[in-house]
């Protein structure tokens, strides 16, 4: 097993690139490999942390009621329709 960092291609779009190299910049970083690192280790952790909360919610199935689940869909319905 290697810990060494992988050199790979992506593409991005344009404003994206120059925000990067912008902010790599004001952190003294001539490229900005490190803060792409960054922003991907975020991203996985949220990833992460997004599926413990689904499985959380799926582990909920069946915790109402029939009365109690079609009294919170009439409440969410009102609500959202008063959003509009």
């Amino acid at each position: 097993m290697y810990d060494k960092d992988m050199r790979t291609t992506i593409e991005m779009k344009p404003e994206h690139r120059s925000a990067l190299l912008a902010l790599a910049s004001r952190r003294g970083q001539k490229g900005f490999s490190t803060v792409l690192g960054e922003a991907i280790e975020t991203f996985l952790q949220g990833e992460v942390e997004r599926e413990k909360r689904r499985k959380t919610l799926l582990s909920l199935g069946g915790s109402l009621s029939k009365k109690e689940g079609d009294e919170l869909r009439s409440t969410v319905k009102e609500l959202r329709e008063s959003w509009r």
